[in-house]
């Protein structure tokens, strides 16, 4: 190969985001042939970059003619939060799940509903068989019931309105009373624990998590044979908790 080679790279691309740049180190908007000059581009390429800009939103030109920046790059912004916010604690994960020897889970909850954000597995600590959504699940999952627990009274009781506790397998909980009964006197607390509720041949442990004000759990599933390791388990989880509390919890 020779020594040219390398990545392909599109400088029109590249222009652009200096443009971006240079628009956002002036709050009160700069005038193209500032920002050009700024960026070292020919002021015609500016122009025309700046045009595109604006026509897509990512810039917005002031009746004075300076250029500040548009919505559309603080929409990309609020879209990609999560997915900072996540990328802070896969290590953390990724390292619960080599430590376990089990999949491991975060859920939060949003919108009045119990969701899955994250699963972090591989081919020698497989995921369960999602075939019943988490958000039609959070009765018979260790992840949801944990969410059930830290949620005040009210809010529980919209929660449990809107869902129907499903038959899942002979293990699963389908009475409201007996639910809230296990949950409040889970014996792991604050761990929950689900006991095949979910899948026959799966046991799984869930601690709270927050991220910010919303609440949220972190979790593992095992073989039922590994039930013995429960409070071993407990333990390993909630200090796990409390890092990725306070990762997701900073501010970007």
């Amino acid at each position: 190969m020779g020594a040219r080679d390398g990545p392909t790279l599109i400088t029109s691309v590249q222009r652009a985001f200096r443009l971006l740049e240079a628009v956002s180190a002036h709050q009160n908007g700069a005038p193209a042939k500032q920002l050009a000059r700024e960026t070292e581009l020919p002021l015609a390429t500016a122009y025309h970059l700046l045009r595109t800009l604006v026509h897509d939103g990512y810039v917005r030109k002031l009746p004075d003619g300076g250029f500040v920046l548009g919505d559309r790059l603080a929409s990309l912004h609020s879209a990609g939060r999560p997915q900072t916010l996540l990328s802070r604690v896969r290590p953390a994960l990724a390292a619960l799940r080599d430590e376990l020897s089990a999949a491991v889970y975060l859920t939060f909850y949003e919108d009045g509903e119990i969701r899955v954000a994250e699963i972090v597995d591989s081919p020698h600590t497989p995921r369960v068989d999602l075939w019943v959504g988490f958000e039609d699940a959070g009765h018979a999952t260790a992840l949801g019931k944990c969410v059930l627990r830290e949620l005040d009274e009210e809010a529980r009781r919209d929660y449990l309105s809107r869902h129907h506790l499903a038959d899942l397998t002979p293990k699963t909980i389908t009475l409201v009373p007996e639910l809230l009964r296990r949950i409040d006197s889970a014996p792991l607390a604050p761990a929950v624990t689900d006991l095949e509720e979910y899948a026959l041949g799966t046991t799984c442990v869930a601690v709270p998590v927050y991220s910010g004000d919303t609440l949220g759990s972190l979790g593992v599933s095992l073989p039922t044979g590994r039930q013995a390791r429960l409070q071993e388990i407990r333990a390993t989880l909630l200090p796990i908790a409390s890092r990725v509390t306070r990762s997701l919890s900073l501010t970007i």
